[in-house]
């Protein structure tokens, strides 16, 4: 079993040991992967390698059957992984097998041959990803945090972020954010299950169906706030032209309002450019372009 200090941890992980609670909840993980193990029957393997806020290892249930166990650092965003999947059951997304929510450890599907979205040609990603986003714009409300409440704590930390972090980016872009969340936030259209997180690294070849949406974050909001990251994801091409055919594309062939999709994406990514002091440069080059795309 993997022993305290002594673990290999994911590159992606590391963050966690410069913080006390960080440390803590790697203090737990022998513990919680050997009682998980235990719950479940489970045969473990080595932790995959992409992580941020997790650990996930491959696993065989005693018949043979592959799944994934992943134990979640206790972060806001993924609180809610577990009822999203619940809801969606399988239909575009992995299975949950199995929840343990004080350890904060779902047992899931494991996708075979899980290559990740982005290997395949940019237009042909997105041709997979217009066919999946209407079957997990499902009827949601609690218990998943509304997108207008979300927002509003963007709204009010991004400016005390900006200047704790040295005001490491123009004030247009801040106040331009701003704006459009607020004016974006009181608006919305019919309220679904969104995922702000669903990125082309974040779609799986599957056995199942031939792709399968992994690590939701879920929130309810209207459809145009789901086609965020997929604007912006890097994994698709990272350029003004190609963030651009992203939203053109995804907002034409889904019937989405153009403006809000490419408001919505202007304030979460600009939202989510701090990590800390530390500043995520190839988020503000989308939320430049698409400021200065007129």
């Amino acid at each position: 079993m993997i022993q305290d200090d002594r673990m290999e941890l994911p590159e992606g992980l590391a963050w966690l040991r410069r913080s006390p609670d960080g440390r803590a909840w790697l203090a737990t993980l022998p513990t919680w992967l050997a009682e998980c193990a235990e719950r479940w029957s489970l045969r473990l393997g080595q932790p995959f390698g992409y992580a941020f806020a997790s650990l996930a290892l491959p696993a065989e249930l005693p018949d043979g059957t592959a799944v994934v166990l992943k134990l979640q650092y206790p972060d806001r965003e993924s609180r809610h992984e577990a009822d999203a999947l619940a809801r969606w059951d399988g239909d575009g997304a992995i299975r949950l097998l199995g929840h343990d929510p004080r350890r904060r450890a779902l047992l899931l599907e494991r996708c075979r041959p899980g290559s990740p979205l982005h290997e395949l040609p940019p237009d042909r990603a997105l041709d997979v990803l217009t066919g999946l986003l209407p079957r997990l714009w499902r009827p949601a409300g609690t218990p998943f945090t509304p997108v207008a409440e979300e927002a509003a704590g963007w709204i009010d930390r991004m400016p005390r972020n900006w200047e704790r972090a040295g005001r490491p980016y123009e004030r247009r872009l801040l106040d331009a954010a701003v704006a459009l969340l607020t004016e974006l936030a009181s608006s919305q259209g019919e309220q679904v299950l969104v995922n702000q997180d669903l990125h082309a690294g974040n779609v799986l070849s599957a056995e199942r169906e031939p792709w399968l949406v992994i690590d939701p974050k879920p929130l309810t909001g209207e459809r145009e706030f789901s086609v965020a990251p997929m604007v912006r994801g890097r994994e698709l091409g990272h350029s003004p032209a190609a963030v651009r055919h992203r939203l053109d594309r995804l907002s034409a062939e889904l019937r989405l309002d153009r403006e809000r999709v490419r408001g919505w994406t202007i304030g979460q990514t600009l939202a989510w450019s701090l990590d800390g002091d530390a500043v995520i440069g190839h988020h503000l080059e989308v939320v430049r372009w698409l400021l200065d795309e007129r």
